[in-house]
């Protein structure tokens, strides 16, 4: 997870790597997505709750900033999708440090590949996003102890309710084609609350995929790997390297859980990567890696939401 040990094990890795590649906030992502600071203009956004306002359209998607209802309020979050036609609706989840241009890029390449995406504020109950600024790092106490305050009202039971109500919303737009299964993808923190989604709405969730996912199985009651047998969703868990050698035990239990239940599981330690590698603005974003991971959700997703 994004703990001390976590960044320093990070910055060492920065520090020790040669040939480092990767895209930078201001290059990769406004690349990725042209017109992305209109997209996060609020003005845009208005006071229409559970629907969209008026969309933006670049490069064949239509790009939407939307109010979500939510049983504890509203939920400021991205809505992209084709700009024709009806597809599979994808609920992603962003890391620890939430809903920011970087994850609203992600977003609108996997509606370039077909499918309508909804990409959420998890921190709805605190504040509209972003959380933090481009230049937050995880390393400070401050901004550390700031996120995992917010990130700790995601109890399974808030999750799972606030599972209910995205995919509610995404069943409710008219680019989604409810007669197929529903797709989601958390990364970090978004680990568990991929296994939450689809064990909250089993009967719409088709496949999950998690992205150096950390807390999918601990001791507590409320372990996320303890809801697996709950839903038939097909499965991906893509795991950092050093997340694994902290915790080997994880991607066994994990294998072993979804054996017993019936349920489809691609589990694999992505090798020569840390913690945070598929995010585009990480530092230690690992692009050879993070398109394997990339290449492995599009079939998945193809296979699964049928």
């Amino acid at each position: 997870m994004c703990d001390e040990q976590t960044e320093k094990e990070n910055r060492e890795y920065l520090l020790n790597r040669r040939n480092f590649n990767k895209l930078s906030v201001a290059a990769g992502v406004a690349a990725l997505v042209p017109g992305c600071a209109d997209t996060t203009n609020p003005e845009m956004v208005g006071d229409v709750v559970a629907k969209n306002v008026a969309g933006t359209i670049f490069d064949n998607v239509v790009e939407t900033n939307v109010e979500v209802a939510m049983a504890e309020g509203v939920s400021d979050s991205y809505f992209v999708h084709p700009a024709t036609g009806k597809h599979p609706g994808v609920l992603m989840w962003p890391d620890i440090k939430g809903l920011r241009p970087a994850y609203k890029a992600m977003g609108k390449r996997l509606a370039q590949a077909g499918y309508a995406v909804l990409v959420v504020n998890p921190f709805y109950r605190d504040m509209r996003h972003p959380a933090v600024g481009p230049d937050a790092e995880l390393g400070d106490p401050e901004t550390r102890k700031f996120l995992r305050g917010m990130a700790s009202k995601l109890t399974q039971d808030n999750a799972m309710s606030d599972a209910r109500d995205y995919i509610k919303f995404i069943d409710a737009q008219g680019s989604v084609d409810t007669g197929r299964k529903v797709g989601t993808m958390g990364y970090c923190m978004g680990g568990p609350l991929i296994m939450r989604t689809a064990a909250a709405v089993p009967d719409r969730v088709g496949a999950a995929a998690s992205y150096h996912g950390g807390g999918l199985v601990t001791e507590r009651d409320d372990s996320p790997h303890l809801l697996i047998a709950k839903s038939p969703a097909h499965v991906l868990h893509a795991v950092a390297e050093n997340d694994d050698k902290k915790n080997p035990e994880m991607k066994k239990v994990l294998a072993e859980t979804y054996e017993a239940a019936g349920v489809p599981a691609e589990i694999e330690v992505y090798e020569d990567t840390m913690h945070g590698w598929c995010a585009l603005d990480s530092a230690i974003y690992h692009e050879v890696q993070a398109e394997r991971a990339w290449a492995r959700t599009l079939a998945l997703f193809e296979r699964a939401l049928a």
